[in-house]
């Protein structure tokens, strides 16, 4: 008999999918008005600013071992500044959205693929049937939405390495990962993110920025709901379940960014990318609840 789920990890996924979809958006909004690198920079450094005072405030428990602190910076520099900050350099180096959404839906696979080894975990044939039929329902709803762009190799090489900074930061922090108050975490984590990308601002931007409604809109949105909530219910679900069914979500993530772009911009939904999502989310279905067993 398993014990009944905690009520936040019942509306986690949802949450989650709901806010990682709608990040996409929320860049849209200010990349116009900033460097992609400066922009990550300014996001990040007003977190740790955020998580400092309430640090002083709180003062939460802090990590008891010289490992803890490295394997939480460690997963901070994977998240924010490997995967944010490559999936930011690809659109600078000619990505489109769609393309890059597709390179990044392979995650649940990759994820599954390592999992067996890495986290100890092994993984059903039910739950290879459900990633399978999330990635085409991915797929789907990409080629039906998405130009054709003409990105440069640069730009696939960036995607290709925000694809290993997430499933990386997934796995590490299922492995290594102790459930730290969420305030310490998210203060190491975006500081590693901050130290992680400064240089590429430093070395390759202008650091200039136009101060316009739109950007200050994106970044309120995206430090409270991207990287606050978001990354947060991240980590914690990776510490409550399964990390190859935590990554399956990630197939939703390219289909509901889909949809928040056609509520929100007016892009097109084609009749055949709606039913890319109904796919997408019945193979997340499968992929992440246990079948039932009979005692």
């Amino acid at each position: 008999m398993t014990a009944d789920r905690p009520t936040w990890l019942i509306f986690a996924p949802s949450i989650f999918v709901t806010v990682w979809s709608t990040g996409y958006v929320g860049a849209k909004f200010g990349l116009g008005y900033i460097e992609p690198m400066t922009f990550l920079a300014l996001r990040f450094a007003c977190v740790v600013v955020i998580m400092a005072g309430l640090f002083a405030i709180m003062r939460p428990p802090i990590p008891k071992s010289p490992k803890e602190w490295i394997h939480l910076a460690i997963v901070g520099f994977l998240l924010q500044a490997m995967y944010f900050g490559m999936c930011y350099m690809s659109f600078d180096a000619g990505l489109s959205v769609g393309t890059l959404a597709l390179i990044l839906a392979m995650q649940p696979i990759l994820t599954s693929l390592i999992a067996p080894r890495w986290a100890g975990e092994s993984v059903s044939w039910r739950q290879w049937a459900g990633l399978a039929l999330g990635l085409t329902g991915a797929v789907l709803v990409i080629t039906a939405t998405s130009e054709v762009a003409s990105p440069t190799l640069f730009g696939f090489l960036f995607a290709a390495l925000a694809l290993i900074g997430i499933t990386g930061g997934t796995l590490w922090e299922k492995r290594f990962g102790v459930s730290h108050h969420p305030v310490t975490a998210n203060l190491v984590g975006f500081t590693a993110g901050l130290l992680g990308v400064s240089p590429f601002m430093v070395a390759f931007e202008t650091m200039q920025i136009s101060w316009t409604w739109q950007l200050i809109a994106s970044l309120v949105y995206l430090i409270t709901a991207s990287s606050l909530i978001a990354v947060g219910l991240l980590l914690a679900m990776i510490r409550a379940g399964e990390v190859s069914k935590v990554s399956a979500l990630f197939f939703l993530v390219p289909p509901g960014a889909a949809a928040v772009a056609w509520l929100v911009l007016g892009e097109v939904m084609p009749p055949i990318a709606w039913v890319g999502m109904v796919v997408a989310g019945f193979g997340v279905f499968l992929a992440t609840n246990k079948s039932k067993k009979t005692s």
